[in-house]
């Protein structure tokens, strides 16, 4: 990689309050192609610049560890982004829509694709043990727990809450599975509960870590989407 054609420091800053500005007015009057060094020492950063990147068009390049804490991020300006405003970036982030494609070459079982990613999933809803593929409805807990939990890290993160464990575990019942079964007709398959725990190691006060839970649970796209029909009593713990 070439020398970067320059170089900008962030401080403490994070993506949400003026480092994007900073890199944009830094990254101006760069040529297409050109390296731009983004010194950082918020460690959300490393987090936020690489989401941001992607959604802009910009290479993230390279990252290392700086002097004094602070790390380096070599963004590679692309030609394409260069004449949009943070409000067309913050707009395109707004418009976004997700897709997967899943297809089913065999009984209960299905294969989903997500941009380059591939899983297998098996049976909406399973009691086996031995079956070769969580089910749809671990799969749904699953994405739930892991929005969560990266969620909390994250926003512990921007509140200068360094975490050393985190752990989220989950269960969730049906209405009346038995209905999804084809055993009854009346009745809802969906489910009626999905309750658990978030465990997390961390010197933070608990009136910190109550204030990040809750902003996570709001925040959280997956638990915002199910909150609309399902409750979801998890409780945060200490481990």
């Amino acid at each position: 990689m070439p020398p970067p054609a320059a170089v900008c420091d962030g401080g403490d800053l994070d993506c949400g309050s003026g480092l994007l500005l900073i890199i944009r007015e830094a990254m101006a009057p760069l040529a297409a192609g050109a390296v731009l060094e983004v010194r950082s020492r918020e460690a959300s950063v490393r987090a936020d610049l690489p989401a941001w990147c992607r959604l802009v068009g910009h290479t993230l390049e390279q990252e290392r560890p700086g002097a004094g804490g602070s790390r380096s991020f070599f963004l590679r300006k692309n030609a394409a982004a260069a004449g949009n405003s943070l409000e067309q970036d913050l707009q395109s982030a707004r418009d976004f829509s997700w897709s997967v494609r899943v297809r089913s070459r065999e009984p209960m079982r299905a294969e989903a694709y997500a941009r380059n990613h591939s899983f297998t999933i098996g049976q909406p809803a399973s009691f086996d043990t031995r079956d070769a593929a969580p089910s749809a409805i671990e799969h749904l807990l699953a994405a739930l727990a892991a929005d969560l939990a990266v969620g909390f890290r994250w926003r512990a993160s921007r509140r200068g809450v360094e975490i050393r464990e985190l752990e989220v575990n989950l269960k969730a019942s049906s209405r009346n599975v038995l209905v999804y079964l084809g055993v009854e007709d009346a009745g809802d398959a969906g489910l009626a509960s999905v309750s658990g725990r978030l465990f997390v190691d961390t010197d933070a006060d608990d009136a910190l870590l109550a204030e990040v839970w809750q902003d996570t649970l709001a925040r959280s796209p997956v638990a915002a989407t199910l909150l609309r029909g399902t409750p979801l009593p998890i409780e945060l713990r200490r481990a």
